[in-house]
């Protein structure tokens, strides 16, 4: 599949069949992760494959909602989906040099994660694996089922299976609404 047909067909699954991923597909998408770029090479994101469902619905559980008083709408796919992959990332490294933050943006490890997690569900889209990005979730809870040690921070997290809905197209902001010539506001 050519990249911007994967860019432009990726769509958010939040039903799954529950058929097995093979390895060998699960594997591309971890070498996909693999070969993100990062902040000045630190590579620190760290990655979950949670398989065994009890752990699944512990993690669905911890899920939580803009909306007071009802589920989060993709907890049910990570129950349904046969992987949940959880994206972490070591703190102190991305955006730092010993250990301190070099620019104002002390987050950088979240565009490290960022891309990490977009080269991962593109490389699913193209094996006709189905993700959807989650972040509306109590982190804390998260590393705790994971067993997250100190000095990392749970990020987000996507099931990872075939999916079992085709959403539509969800439209687009034209181009000329999101870029902007020399400086910001200039068409």
């Amino acid at each position: 599949m050519d990249l911007m047909q994967a860019i432009k067909e990726r769509r958010s699954i939040r039903k799954f069949k529950s058929d097995p991923v093979s390895n060998e597909d699960l594997n591309k998408v971890l070498e996909a992760a693999r070969w993100a770029p990062s902040w000045a090479n630190t590579q620190c994101s760290r990655i979950v494959v949670v398989q065994d469902y009890e752990k699944r619905d512990q993690l669905a559980k911890a899920t939580t909602s803009s909306r007071p008083g009802r589920e989060n709408g993709a907890a049910p796919a990570l129950r349904q989906a046969p992987i949940v992959i959880v994206a972490c990332a070591e703190l102190n490294k991305s955006g730092c040099f010993d250990g301190l933050p070099s620019t104002d943006k002390n987050e950088w490890y979240m565009y490290d994660v960022a891309l990490s997690m977009e080269h991962m569900v593109l490389a699913a889209h193209a094996l006709g694996l189905g993700t959807v990005h989650m972040g509306l979730f109590d982190a804390a809870k998260v590393a705790e089922i994971l067993s997250v040690p100190q000095g990392h921070a749970v990020v987000a997290m996507t099931p990872l299976g075939y999916p079992d809905e085709a959403p539509a197209v969800r439209p687009r902001k034209n181009i000329d609404q999101i870029v902007y010539s020399e400086k910001f506001g200039e068409k």
